[in-house]
């Protein structure tokens, strides 16, 4: 189930697990990624907390979690190589995982029809 958030941070949710990761219309707005630093595995998550920092040429945006959880995986190849991140940002340049306090939080954010028309 693949959801959105308003702060253009999208997750794939398998079970208990999400994968996260910033949005292609988020990745295009910041530019070429040159630095990226995710949370610890094991770091405890609170919806809406700051839990990465993606940093481009133009600016560095904060990428904030999107529900509340404890970090499981965190991606090297994307801090090895930000540009990962800016190239397929809902493919391989996904952030972390994190195992959901409550899983059906994920159905209370938006889907990819509503994303759409989302204003950006």
């Amino acid at each position: 189930m693949l959801r959105f958030t308003d702060e253009h941070e999208w997750l794939r949710g398998e079970g208990d697990i999400a994968t996260v990761g910033i949005t292609a219309h988020a990745a295009e707005q910041l530019g070429d990624l040159v630095f990226i630093e995710l949370p610890k595995v094991g770091a405890r998550l609170t919806k809406g907390q700051a839990a990465a920092v993606v940093e481009s040429v133009k600016a560095a945006s904060d990428v904030y979690a999107p529900l509340d959880g404890t970090v499981t995986e965190v991606n090297a190849a994307a801090v090895e190589d930000p540009t990962v991140v800016g190239g397929d940002p809902q493919g391989a340049g996904w952030l972390y995982r994190m195992r959901l306090d409550d899983p059906a939080a994920l159905g209370a954010l938006m889907d990819e029809a509503a994303y759409a028309a989302f204003p950006k």
